[in-house]
């Protein structure tokens, strides 16, 4: 079965930190997708809160998982996901319907930021490198 994971912020391809580029070439780029909810900038990496109610989007591309976990494994380590200490996890790795453009959707992994975002400035166009770039 293929594996997909949205990507909108420090691990799109021309955003990845040295440390998980390498891991970020060895995914298939699908196309340009949205999903529901918000996205916030902590500084150095944004963070998405899914939210299927929200008036809002959050902008990114979905990519084809090679049909191993290295790239998961490593991408967790990156996003400092734990599968087992979760409620400890800055990210949880889940799945949700990603809207491609031209409207079709598919199920994918999606990394959601795993804490109150406080402060955090919300991106309220949904697009972190072009909040970055403003």
């Amino acid at each position: 079965m293929t594996e997909y994971l949205f990507l909108y912020g420090t691990l799109k391809p021309n955003e990845a930190a040295s440390d998980v580029a390498e891991t970020v070439r060895t995914l298939r780029r699908v196309g340009s997708a949205t999903v529901p909810g918000r996205l916030y900038d902590f500084g150095d990496y944004p963070g998405a809160v899914i939210d299927q109610s929200a008036k809002t989007r959050i902008k990114g591309e979905l990519f084809e998982l090679p049909n191993d976990d290295s790239a998961l494994n490593a991408l967790d380590d990156y996003e400092e996901f734990n599968r087992t200490d979760r409620k400890n996890s800055l990210f949880i790795r889940t799945r949700t319907v990603v809207t491609l453009q031209g409207g079709r959707q598919l199920n994918a992994w999606v990394y959601v930021y795993n804490r109150n975002p406080g402060s955090g400035r919300q991106i309220v166009s949904g697009d972190y490198s072009e909040s970055r770039a403003a």
